[in-house]
Formats: structure tokens, C-alpha cells, sequence
């Protein structure tokens, strides 16, 4: 069993969200170890060597010693839970490895070969990643470190699929037992449809026309309102000249 890393840990007597925080203050990690046909044992980590440890891609999928009291114990890292502010480890799963029982992971996939892919560097295609990592079972002596998939000859329109990914002795796919989806394929790059021009010019020549319309006929409506109809020279004179009386 290859072992890749080594994590110090101690004992945890002490429970509950109180005591996580005085751990986290003091610059621990409050993790559990379970599985392996033992009991969960609460443990503390030191979170400065977490932090050198959580960004390495190898620290999650390879076999790491857990040394607890100075007594190692080989495991798997099954979860890393961060702070959703800052850039702090807020709790740590590990479960115990079986020298002889298969372990179930997820491994990182490496592409390999994309930019001398033909359909990539002669026929323009772009490389769309539809997975990143997979699960795998296998004994812990047959753990590779990630598994690898060459693009080198791919054309555009093509894709690759899980079973197309070789496997090291020892190592199987779950998911291939009831379905094999694509994992990468290469394909054209999607072209912004223009925007219809003539029709954006039309809409704004309308919109700055509509105001000045507007502007123009409030003066002439404004205009009209004010002029007095004038009457009529004949209608003016009979209103000017007195009524004669009738004759007795």
C-alpha cells in the first residue's frame, strides 16, 4: 500500500459546537476517522498543515497515514468542509483503509493531447470538458493517482466517452455498469448572432423623432388656443346700429 502523506492527529474528548470553536481559535481542525470495521474516533488536526495539504489534487485521491497518538492509520480523505467566508478548514472526514478490501474514490481525469487534436489545431474545433473525475474501486495497492485520456486524434464532431478511458490492472468503473456518458468532446465554436442593425436604427430615428413632433405641435396647439375668433364686418355693423321702434 503506497502511502502519500502524513497528517499528525490527536484524540478529541471534547464535543459540541463549544468546543469546535476553541479548537478553531487555537489553530485546530476538529476531524472524525470511521469505517474500516472500527468505531468513528473524534480527532483534532492542525490547520496550518491543512492548509499546505487542501490544494494539492493528490491529497484527495491517494492513501494518506493518519497518525493518531503516534499510531498510524492508512485513510482516505471523504471530505474537506471550508468556512463560506475565509480561507479556513471547518471539518475534516476520513475513512479507514482495508489492505484487503477494495475502496471506492473519486480520481481526478487528465486530457492529454488537445492542441495537436487535427480537430482543434486544423479544423478550428474547441475542446468542451463534460467531466472532471470519476469514481473507481479498487485494492488500495492498485490506487493510481488520476487516470488519463489522449485527445491527440480527435476530429471536430468527435467525443470520447467513459469506457474510452484506459485503466490501470485492478481498477474498475462503477458507472459503466448501467451507463457510459460522454467525458470530452471537440466541436465548433458557437457564433453571436448580429444584431439586426437597420432595425435598432429605425427604432432609435422613431424615438428621437417622437419628441420633437410632440415639442412642435404643443406651440401651434398653443398658438390656436389663443387666438380670439374674429367677427365678421357685417355681423359688427348690425350689432353697432340701433333697433328702429315700430310706428304707432
Amino acid at each position: 500500500m503506497r502511502i502519500t502523506y502524513q497528517v499528525g492527529a490527536d484524540s478529541r474528548h471534547d464535543q459540541g459546537k463549544g468546543a469546535s470553536r476553541r479548537l478553531r481559535r487555537a489553530g485546530k481542525v476538529p476531524a472524525v476517522l470511521y469505517g474500516g470495521h472500527g468505531q468513528p474516533q473524534n480527532i483534532v488536526l492542525d490547520h496550518q498543515q491543512l492548509l499546505t495539504l487542501i490544494d494539492k489534487e493528490q491529497f484527495y485521491s491517494s492513501i494518506i497515514s493518519v497518525n493518531v497518538e503516534k499510531q498510524g492509520q492508512p485513510a482516505i480523505v471523504r471530505d474537506v468542509q471550508m468556512h463560506p467566508a475565509r480561507n479556513a478548514v471547518v471539518h475534516v472526514d476520513l475513512q479507514r483503509v482495508i489492505e484487503n478490501e477494495k475502496l471506492k474514490i473519486r480520481l481526478p481525469i487528465h486530457f492529454k493531447g488537445e492542441t495537436t487534436a487535427p480537430g482543434v489545431k486544423t479544423q478550428g474545433g474547441i475542446v468542451s470538458h463534460l467531466i472532471q473525475d470519476i469514481e473507481v474501486s479498487c485494492l488500495p495497492a492498485d490506487l493510481p493517482e488520476f487516470l488519463e485520456l489522449d485527445l491527440s486524434a480527435m476530429n471536430l464532431n468527435e467525443a470520447k466517452h467513459l469506457s474510452d478511458i484506459p485503466l490501470p490492472n485492478g481498477v474498475t468503473i462503477p458507472t459503466l455498469a448501467h451507463q457510459n456518458p460522454p467525458v470530452v468532446s471537440v466541436h465548433s465554436p458557437r457564433v453571436a448572432e448580429p444584431e439586426p442593425e437597420a432595425a435598432v436604427a429605425a427604432t432609435e430615428g422613431a424615438a428621437a423623432a417622437t419628441p420633437a413632433a410632440e415639442g412642435a405641435a404643443a406651440p401651434a396647439a398653443a398658438g390656436a388656443a389663443g387666438k380670439k375668433e374674429e367677427p365678421k364686418k357685417e355681423d359688427a355693423k348690425k350689432e353697432a346700429a340701433p333697433k328702429k321702434e315700430g310706428k304707432k
